[in-house]
């Protein structure tokens, strides 16, 4: 069972590869025993990646960056993107947020979280798709969302545990996942890596 690995990490020293306050909290309902040292590697994708391979990927080279560093720790890198005929990260500005909840807009998308693990010279890596379907959005819904200011820090645009959950209609999978963090998946995947190594 996942609530195992409360027990199972104590003591060890964990490090989460990411700045993100939500995914910080998450990782608080498994520890609050971590460090945060947010990675900054170059996060250039290979030509040619399949979209639904690109959130791993980028956990995998920001986790690396920490625990090439820090070998003797437990590092978790993650990374979330939204997959709506592309790939979405967080957008570069209000013009391309209010192009994406266009996009977005009355459609069913995938949120895919990549994860990696790394300890002790070995790693592991995997992804959890959650789909959202989003209301038809008004040109007010719109603007009134960008005026929040709640969706320029984050992955397709929106906040599903915000002002952004008024824009959803459904949901199937992971709710913690489109925040950020796989909560669950995390745990027993956790929990398995560390009785491997």
């Amino acid at each position: 069972m996942s609530l195992k690995i409360i027990n199972r990490i104590s003591g060890c020293d964990v490090i989460l590869a990411s700045a993100s306050p939500r995914r910080k909290e998450l990782l608080e309902l498994i520890t609050d025993n971590f460090r945060v040292i947010p990675s900054d590697c170059d996060e250039t994708l290979p030509e040619g990646i399949v979209p639904e391979d690109t959130a791993e990927y980028l956990s995998r080279i920001k986790c690396m960056s920490i625990a090439e560093v820090y070998e003797s720790s437990i590092v978790i890198g993650c990374d979330t993107v939204v997959i709506c005929g592309e790939v979405m990260g967080k957008p570069s500005d209000r013009e391309d947020a209010e192009r994406m909840l266009r996009l977005l807009s009355g459609r069913t998308h995938k949120v895919i979280t990549g994860v990696t693990l790394a300890y002790k010279g070995k790693s592991i890596s995997f992804s959890e798709v959650t789909e959202v379907t989003f209301l038809e959005l008004s040109d007010e819904d719109i603007a009134l969302y960008l005026d929040s200011g709640e969706p320029f820090d984050k992955a397709g645009a929106y906040g599903i545990q915000g002002l952004g959950s008024m824009l959803v209609s459904g949901i199937k999978g992971d709710f913690f996942n489109v925040v950020g963090l796989p909560v669950s998946r995390l745990a027993g995947e956790l929990g398995t890596f560390l009785e491997s190594v």
